[in-house]
């Protein structure tokens, strides 16, 4: 996955933007409701993204590929960080991206269990 694509994919949730509230280089994707769900610096390498997740699924994902950590400089608890083109695969990525959408978009997910 490269950054285009990772980029993409945080950019086609519906209503998603891309900030830089830190510095130029740190894109944070924001739902409509002006939370974020996504945060990766452009410059790094590694690529990294860092996403909101269950704290359950959090831990299982972490205990499963060596490429999911606790969030980076985030809520240990509820954020991971995710390495890009290591042992996680693109769409495992791109549903994570989803997922953590999601949980910041309470009305989307109301809309979607109905």
């Amino acid at each position: 996955m490269t950054w285009a694509e990772l980029r993409a994919a945080c950019l086609e949730m519906p209503g998603s933007t891309e900030t830089f509230p830190f510095e130029p280089g740190c894109s944070v994707f924001k739902a409509p409701n002006g939370k974020m769900f996504a945060v990766s610096v452009t410059t790094t390498e590694p690529l990294d993204v860092s996403v909101k997740c269950d704290p359950g699924y959090a831990s299982a994902l972490r205990r499963d590929y060596e490429a999911v950590a606790e969030g980076y400089h985030l809520n240990k608890k509820h954020w991971i960080t995710v390495t890009p083109n290591a042992d996680v695969p693109d769409e495992k990525i791109r549903d994570l991206i989803r997922d953590s959408y999601d949980l910041v978009t309470p009305k989307r997910r109301a809309k979607q269990k109905a």
